[in-house]
């Protein structure tokens, strides 16, 4: 975890994205907080996290998605050297999925 980030206002934030409880919250709740770009932006990064350890290439993923190849690259640096965020949560969707 990155120190930095470690703050009581952000504590503050985790906890009520903890108390959402169904999608149309989340809803309600995220567009409230971001702007509409900035959801779509992380929406995307999680879009093309998924694709990544799908093995699909960059070119595919931009093609999909339309980020650009320094997001995919951002993104697949932390996949390959983060915290484990993304596989976590993508391993937990799939195992929802199930």
């Amino acid at each position: 975890m990155n120190k930095k980030l470690k703050t009581d206002a952000v504590d503050q934030l985790f906890d009520a994205i903890l108390c959402l409880q169904t999608r149309e919250e989340c809803y309600n709740f995220f567009e409230d907080l971001c702007t509409v770009n900035e959801l779509l932006s992380l929406s995307q990064r999680f879009e093309v996290a998924a694709m990544l350890k799908e093995g699909r290439t960059y070119l595919e993923i931009t093609e999909k998605t339309g980020a650009s190849t320094a997001t995919i690259s951002r993104v697949n640096r932390s996949l390959n050297y983060g915290n484990d965020g993304y596989e976590m949560i993508l391993e937990r969707l799939k195992k929802a999925a199930r």
